[in-house]
C-alpha cells in the first residue's frame, strides 16, 4: 500500500470578485498596503498548503495579549482602503464611513484582544429618537485603554434595521474612530 500524504490544503474561495469582497480578503494580509497584486494571484480554486504538523483538533489559544498598545494604535491609525469605505447622503450631505461589520473585522485583525459593550440606551423624552453609548476597550501588554462614543437614530425611520441597532453601530464606529480607525474620513470631509 502506498504511503498516504499527510499534507492538508486550505482552499481559498472568494465569495465573488466584487471590490468589497476582495477588500475583505485583503484584510487578511495584516496590513493596509494597497498593492493590486494581492488579488491578481487569487482565484476560486487556489489551494494553499497548510503545514502538516497542524492538527484539526489543536486548540486555539483564547488568551494572551501579544502587543503593546502603541503598536495596536499605530495599525488602527492607518488609512482604511477606499474599497472598504461606503458613502451615503444624509440631510443633503454626502457622508463617508466604514460599515460596522468591516470596523469589527479590522478590530479583530489589528486588536484581537479588544472588547466592546453597550453602556447606555436612552430614548428621547419626545419618543422620536434613541441614543446609545458604546465603549470599546483595547488590551495591550503594557496597558488597557477605552473610548466611548454615542450614536443616535430616529425611531420613526423606515429604512432597514432597528433604530437601536443603527444607533449602536454608529456609536461603535465612532468609539473605534477615537482610537484612529477611519478617523481620516472625518478630516477628508472638512477639506
Amino acid at each position: 500500500m502506498a504511503a498516504m500524504s499527510t499534507r492538508k490544503f486550505l482552499t481559498l474561495n472568494p465569495l465573488s470578485s466584487s471590490p468589497l469582497k476582495q477588500s475583505l480578503l485583503f484584510l487578511s494580509s495584516l496590513n493596509y498596503s494597497t498593492k493590486s497584486s494581492a488579488f491578481g494571484a487569487r482565484n476560486k480554486n487556489t489551494a494553499t498548503e497548510m503545514p502538516s504538523d497542524i492538527d484539526e483538533n489543536d486548540s486555539v489559544p483564547t488568551s494572551g495579549i501579544s502587543r503593546p498598545l502603541s503598536e495596536i494604535l499605530k495599525e488602527l491609525n492607518k488609512k482604511v482602503p477606499d474599497t472598504l469605505v461606503s458613502q451615503r447622503v444624509d440631510n443633503g450631505f454626502s457622508i463617508k464611513y466604514v460599515p460596522w461589520h468591516l470596523v469589527n473585522r479590522i478590530m479583530n485583525l489589528h486588536a484581537p484582544e479588544w472588547s466592546g459593550e453597550v453602556r447606555n440606551i436612552t430614548y428621547s423624552p419626545d419618543s422620536k429618537s434613541v441614543s446609545v453609548v458604546y465603549r470599546v476597550t483595547l488590551y495591550g501588554t503594557d496597558a488597557e485603554l477605552h473610548r466611548e462614543s454615542t450614536g443616535t437614530a430616529a425611531l420613526d425611520e423606515t429604512g432597514f434595521g432597528d433604530p437601536v441597532q443603527k444607533a449602536e453601530a454608529m456609536a461603535f464606529r465612532r468609539a473605534c474612530a477615537r482610537f484612529g480607525l477611519g478617523l481620516h474620513l472625518y478630516h477628508e470631509d472638512m477639506c
